[in-house]
């Protein structure tokens, strides 16, 4: 095989991507404490690809998997991860509900940061309820409406870090529940992709 025809992924040093990734796109964005950074470095993002994607695991935007709705799933950027684990602050006793974008990514950077973890994919999460409730939720994705269920999943006092379209504009978001009562805080606006499953219900107008 040639160079002239070898595929662009085999030329790809993934470990020279990931540490690039950590210098040009975290650090330069406020992303600088050390178990996000060692996390991410820890994670190969093209593992989480298929194998006709991998090339795109560090680029500085989401990778889509399916369709131009996102319906087959998504790899978020990598500043979008990076700040969800600083607003999250996983600590050793938290009991983690991830509510996936499609790859599995997400979970696995924060499972060796908590005590437990269970991972269930967005359209679940949307419709289905449990009885396992949790001090901390992350959501793999910007959503339009928190749903009562999954709200119900969460300890009082705890934490919840998601994506928000507010305005048909994605922003990190945090929140807390407080009187049984979860209310999510935009924090900063950022490149996020919308899952679909919890986008709120459609209104009729009149002319």
């Amino acid at each position: 095989m040639t160079e002239l025809t070898m595929t662009r992924e085999s030329r790809i040093d993934f470990g020279t991507a990931r540490r690039a990734m950590i210098d040009s796109q975290l650090r330069t964005s406020g992303v600088n404490e050390d178990y996000v950074l060692a996390r991410m470095l820890a994670v190969p993002r093209e593992d989480f690809l298929p194998a006709d994607k991998a090339a795109l695991a560090y680029i500085d935007r989401a990778v889509a998997l399916g369709d131009a709705k996102g319906s087959g799933g998504h790899l978020a950027a990598p500043l979008f991860y990076g700040k969800l684990l600083l607003e999250a602050q996983p600590a050793r006793d938290d009991r983690v509900l991830v509510v996936e974008g499609g790859t599995g990514y997400l979970a696995e950077l924060l499972r060796p940061l908590v005590a437990s973890l269970t991972s269930i994919p967005a359209a679940e999460a949307a419709t289905a309820s449990g009885a396992e409730e949790y001090t901390l939720i992350v959501i793999d994705g910007a959503i339009e409406t928190l749903p009562d269920n999954l709200a119900a999943r969460l300890v009082e006092g705890g934490r919840i870090v998601s994506g928000l379209v507010l305005r048909q504009v994605t922003r990190l978001a945090r929140g807390r529940k407080v009187a049984g009562k979860v209310a999510l805080h935009p924090v900063e606006e950022l490149g996020i992709p919308v899952l679909h499953a919890f986008d709120a219900p459609k209104r009729w107008t009149f002319a």
